[in-house]
């Protein structure tokens, strides 16, 4: 394979972990267009341009049931707020995720039991997950994590059981699919992110849930905006969890590239895989397993390195931009050490959170720029491998 010069000692290529503006450039004046019909419209709190995305992206999803919310946390809080988890109740998640899955079941006064990830996916381990179920459990929240589904299958028949419904975290996992359905569509709540970083951003926060229940559709849609059915008549206690208009409209403008951007990680992921194997570092570098069930959408390539750190410090001095998600496991945060947890209970993501390192995958990303990160890994590892 050819290379960008890193093993010769040439100059320095920088590359971003992630480049909005290239995927910006091309459709600027259609978002710049539809940005000033909202302000010509002067609808900015729900209206028209969150009726339509709500719809499109329930088509999408394959869902009856599509609330546009103001972030992906407050779609994990309101779903469990709709559920009427509160105190004395557990919910079950992975210990190995973004903040927001573990925090919004401590900010409602519940309990999140914690449990070990697969280590080939870094998805909740089912296993685990059984073992974990009280008579106190009234939740369990999978997270679809970098994008691939979770062991749906295995998870439901756990969640049937116990009674209990499930939350899918898919923040990451917006257009994954799951034995040929989208994620987000299998538990009793689906749950998505529009941060800028996903796979589909907003220009801000913004969010989605999901279901296919029409009684918990309308109560989510009642709790969205302070529980009420009409202005000023509270029926229960919610909050302001709104999508703002400009975001939907932004949002409505990028959707129809969502399965080519999406596609452009799936290759780049594709030509990553191949050219780690081709140079012969898949002893020392190991690659994101795709399982042949799930499709998974690449909202980050995650790799294993040993000295992940040094690995880590190396990219960055050549320019290469670089993440690691997730450092601490949330059964060593400061702020759950009141569970009573401890160190070495969940190795899988112990180890994860030690070794993992995400590179750029973005679809944007060109071939060039990708065979200089290749090389520069080499490079790192080989020095600190």
């Amino acid at each position: 394979m050819a290379t960008a010069g890193a093993d010769r000692g040439a100059g320095t290529m920088q590359v971003p972990m992630l480049d909005l503006q290239a995927q910006y450039r091309p459709l600027r004046e259609e978002i710049l267009a539809v940005v000033t019909r909202v302000c010509d419209s002067q609808r900015f709190i729900l209206g028209p341009e969150v009726d339509e995305l709500e719809r499109e992206l329930a088509r999408m999803l394959e869902v009856p049931h599509a609330i546009g919310v103001s972030s992906g946390t407050d779609a994990l809080l309101l779903a469990m707020m709709a559920l009427g988890i509160g105190h004395g109740d557990e919910v079950v998640t992975s210990t190995y995720s973004f903040f927001a899955t573990g925090g919004c079941v401590v900010r409602l006064g519940a309990t999140p039991v914690f449990v070990d990830i697969d280590p080939v996916t870094y998805n909740i381990d089912p296993s685990a997950l059984a073992a974990a179920i009280t008579p106190r459990t009234k939740a369990i929240i999978p997270v679809h994590l970098y994008g691939q589904s979770a062991d749906l299958e295995a998870i439901l028949a756990i969640a049937t059981r116990a009674g209990v419904p499930v939350i899918e975290d898919a923040a990451q996992a917006i257009g994954s699919r799951y034995k040929g359905r989208p994620v987000g569509g299998f538990g009793l709540i689906g749950c998505f992110s529009f941060f800028p970083s996903k796979n589909l951003g907003a220009f801000g926060d913004g969010g989605l849930v999901t279901t296919s229940s029409g009684d918990l559709a309308a109560v989510l849609r009642r709790l969205r905006v302070h529980g009420a059915d009409r202005q000023y008549y509270h029926r229960a206690i919610g909050g302001n969890f709104r999508i703002d208009a400009l975001q939907a409209a932004v949002l409505r403008v990028k959707l129809p590239h969502l399965a080519g951007w999406t596609e452009g990680r799936r290759r780049n992921a594709a030509r990553y895989d191949a050219w780690f194997r081709d140079r012969g570092l898949t002893d020392r570098v190991t690659t994101p397993v795709a399982l042949a069930d799930r499709y998974h959408i690449f909202n980050q390539y995650v790799i294993r390195v040993p000295n992940r750190d040094a690995v880590k410090a190396h990219l960055e001095s050549r320019g290469v931009g670089c993440a690691i998600y997730y450092p601490v496991p949330f059964h060593e945060l400061e702020c759950f050490a009141h569970l009573g947890y401890r160190v070495g209970q969940f190795p899988h993501a112990e180890r994860a959170a030690r070794e993992t390192l995400a590179l750029p995958v973005f679809g944007e990303l060109t071939q060039a720029q990708q065979r200089y990160v290749v090389d520069v890994v080499a490079e790192a590892v080989g020095r600190h491998g």
